[in-house]
């Protein structure tokens, strides 16, 4: 199925300007919108980067201080050999980078999380101490069981398809990525959220970051979602098969005051299929209320 997009979906401009050495390798950042507005970290899922969310962040920069970032070993960021790029390991990273930018402090930000995102988000958050106002999570990685039948055949069987040729990896890369869409991304967003996968370096990357994870992650925090005492949002595409959205109406009964909201006719990558929805949903919860820190 696809769909006419928006020209912004288009952009070719986006880059991460700033390097953080970070303990799992070179982490890719970059900031937008006033120095002095209240702060917003955005935090991307797999297989994808900092590039889904590029319209959101935009627009939300209006009024926030938006901060971007590519996870260690995805995208723009560092891709090596040995790399520790589990969701404990990117969870450790991202407390590191709230410290980096000074969010760690007085005022600590309000945190917006996709797919797995949502695990480091939730990770850092109960296992590592990092303080938020509020958080929103969009079909997130949170509750077991989780993984598409692709995914955990991928990790189980890393070392053999690490073993594709170019063309095929980039093939399988391709239709992995395009089936997060309910309605089809536009072949330059594909080109764009595929050419990481597809360098010499990026190619066993992909492979990596499959291989290393795993439930025990989400096992370890999944008891203490009741724990959150803090703005929560769940979103959820209707239309998303990598992750069903009855996932999305437990989470939100297992976090205290949470709110749902359904985006009608979104899969799984949401910022894609509804940008127009999805920020219109972020916003009025950034804009919500007093501000609350936990």
């Amino acid at each position: 199925m696809t769909t006419t997009h928006p020209d912004w979906s288009l952009d070719t401009s986006w880059s991460l300007d700033q390097t953080f050495a970070s303990s799992s390798g070179a982490v890719r950042w970059a900031a937008l919108g006033p120095a002095d507005a209240a702060p917003v970290v955005l935090v991307h899922g797999t297989p994808f980067s900092s590039y889904v969310w590029r319209g959101v962040a935009r627009a939300l920069a209006r009024d926030h201080r938006v901060y971007v970032w590519d996870l260690p070993g995805y995208g723009a960021s560092e891709m090596r050999a040995g790399q520790d790029v589990s969701l404990a390991a990117q969870a450790r990273v991202f407390t590191e980078l709230l410290a980096h930018w000074g969010l760690d402090g007085q005022e600590p930000p309000a945190v917006l999380a996709h797919d797995f995102g949502g695990c480091v988000a939730l990770r850092a958050h109960l296992l590592h101490g990092a303080r938020y106002a509020r958080l929103a999570v969009v079909d997130p990685v949170a509750l077991a069981p989780w993984g598409s039948p692709t995914y955990r055949l991928l990790g189980a069987h890393a070392d053999v398809f690490a073993q594709l040729p170019p063309a095929l990896h980039e093939a399988l890369v391709r239709e992995y990525v395009g089936s997060a869409s309910h309605r089809g991304l536009h072949p330059a967003v594909l080109d764009r959220l595929v050419a990481p996968w597809c360098t010499e370096a990026g190619r066993p990357a992909f492979y990596r970051q499959i291989e290393q994870n795993d439930q025990r992650f989400t096992d370890e925090i999944q008891g203490r979602y009741g724990e959150l005492a803090l703005p929560v949002l769940v979103c959820w595409g209707t239309e998303d098969t990598w992750i069903p959205v009855a996932r999305g109406h437990e989470l939100a009964g297992l976090i205290p005051g949470a709110e749902l909201r359904l985006i009608e006719g979104a899969g799984h990558l949401v910022q894609e299929d509804a940008p127009a929805e999805l920020t219109g949903e972020l916003a009025r919860f950034l804009n919500a209320g007093p501000r609350t820190v936990r």
